[in-house]
């Protein structure tokens, strides 16, 4: 799935999603990776959301985003109900996707200057 691409935007947006994985601007992602509108973490080396917790997440919540939004592959699955509340005291609202919805969200919360955080498991 393409997206349009904002050629006014300096910031990090999804251009592609596929099967073979994403493409932030012009660079190609084949593994899970953590993205921010200033910001580029290609190697986040979680592959499933199985055991996420906030210590996988630290490369994320270190970029200091009010929003988390975290694609889960093909499909939506939903990580325990403990790092919602870890991450809501914290002030940071997380919302799960499957990923090319995240994608999505990413890129309209990012051309609307929010401080999200995309956090993008690919197999």
């Amino acid at each position: 799935m393409r997206f349009t691409l904002d050629r006014h935007s300096t910031a990090n947006l999804i251009t592609y999603v596929g099967i073979e994985g994403i493409r932030i601007g012009q660079t190609r992602i084949e593994q899970s990776v953590i993205v921010s509108a200033t910001d580029l973490i290609a190697d986040w080396p979680v592959r499933h959301f199985r055991g996420l917790d906030l210590e996988s997440l630290a490369p994320a919540l270190a970029l200091a985003p009010e929003i988390l939004i975290l694609g889960t592959g093909d499909r939506i699955q939903f990580p325990a109900s403990a790092l919602y509340a870890q991450l809501a005291a914290r002030g940071i609202g997380l919302d799960v996707m499957d990923t090319a919805a995240a994608c999505r969200t990413y890129n309209v919360l990012v051309n609307d200057q929010r401080p999200v955080v995309a956090a993008l498991i690919l197999p």
